[in-house]
């Protein structure tokens, strides 16, 4: 026998952690067999550590979380309200500002659409703000020779009364009677004309006060712009078309005399003015004596009597007076309307035309 004697195995503590001021006392935990070691304050563990001393309450110790449903559900309805009240704020300020850009002073009334919405509807931009603002602006003529009478449109272009419109629409003419867009009536005189350009400049006797349309520029015109047409077709005083630019620099051939082809004297205002474009006459043989200018060439719906009218951007601006439009024939012989083949003379050709229309030009 052996004075040996087994040792009982001690159980294993695992290192603890420093203890740091502030810091919760240790919390229990299992050895290796299972036992559980709990902190027992101011004696040393197995491992030699010494514990701190006994600090606060165990339940000041470990405070147990305090979940607070309600407070954190008036959190979240709190939040919830201040984010309404930001979305409110925001959204009101920008109804404001748009309000402020383009309806004006706002309305409180219960019955009022909308806020901008009758002004968008009919603001610049669109073909019926264009068309408000424009239309009063554009004329009816009607040219009586000793062959007949003619029916075309104008612009008016001063205050005073003198109104661009095309040669053709007045060549020949004995007398001349001006329709206003509010219904008035004023006969007029040419002033000048030139039938290169197709282009003449009418005055009415005994007018103030119109107003005039303003002058665009056309050689900032692209294809597919927007445009509006404005004019007298078939006598039906201020007709309101809208299409695009089709293409730029188009070159229209017309006849220059009211005694070359149909003329003036045999022009019928139901078939259109005959015009030349491709080496292919359009609306009848516009004769011997011609001439070719570059036009716009515009998809808006043009017919005979919107000869002289005008072709408008969506800035309400004159950009084209219009000249030519290809009316087909049906099979009895009458037009079969607008296809959609219309040509205008560029407002810069007009504008450096003027001078020379004043004095008098071919007149």
């Amino acid at each position: 026998m052996t004075d040996h004697q087994e040792q009982p195995q001690q159980p294993y503590y695992p290192p603890r952690p420093p203890y740091e001021p502030g810091r919760a006392p240790y919390e229990p935990f299992t050895t290796g067999h299972g036992t559980t070691i709990r902190p027992s304050g101011g004696h040393a563990g197995h491992d030699g550590h010494v514990p701190p001393p006994a600090g606060p309450a165990p339940t000041a110790a470990f405070p147990a979380p305090v979940p607070a449903p309600r407070r954190r559900a008036k959190r979240g309805v709190g939040l919830m309200a201040a984010v309404a009240i930001a979305a409110a704020a925001i959204g009101g300020g920008t109804a404001t500002l748009v309000q402020q850009l383009t309806a004006g002073p706002a309305t409180t009334s219960a019955s009022s659409p909308v806020a901008g919405t009758n002004v968008a509807a009919r603001g610049a931009g669109t073909v019926a703000g264009v068309a408000e603002a424009v239309s009063p602006s554009i004329v009816e003529i009607s040219a009586a020779s000793n062959s007949g009478k003619s029916t075309g449109s104008g612009v008016i272009i001063t205050s005073d009364g003198e109104i661009v419109t095309n040669n053709h629409v007045v060549s020949g003419a004995s007398e001349i009677t001006v329709r206003l867009d509010d219904g008035r009536t004023y006969p007029a005189e040419v002033v000048g004309t030139d039938p290169d350009k197709d282009l003449a400049l009418i005055e009415l006797k005994g007018a103030s006060g119109l107003k005039a349309a303003p002058l665009g520029s056309s050689k900032d015109v692209k294809v597919g712009d927007e445009v509006v047409a404005i004019g007298s077709p078939e006598g039906l005083t201020g007709t309101v078309t809208s299409g695009i630019v089709s293409a730029l620099d188009r070159d229209v051939t017309v006849a220059k005399d009211e005694d070359q082809g149909q003329g003036q004297g045999q022009y019928d205002p139901r078939q259109g003015w005959p015009f030349e474009f491709g080496g292919q006459q359009f609306n009848g043989d516009t004769g011997s004596s011609k001439t070719t200018y570059k036009a716009l060439q515009t998809d808006a719906s043009l017919n005979p009597g919107n000869s002289g009218g005008a072709l408008i951007n969506m800035n309400g601006e004159i950009i084209g007076i219009n000249s030519a439009m290809y009316a087909p024939s049906s099979s009895n012989g009458s037009t079969a309307g607008s296809v959609g083949l219309g040509f205008a003379i560029p407002i810069d050709t007009v504008k450096a035309d003027l001078d020379d229309l004043r004095s008098g030009g071919g007149n």
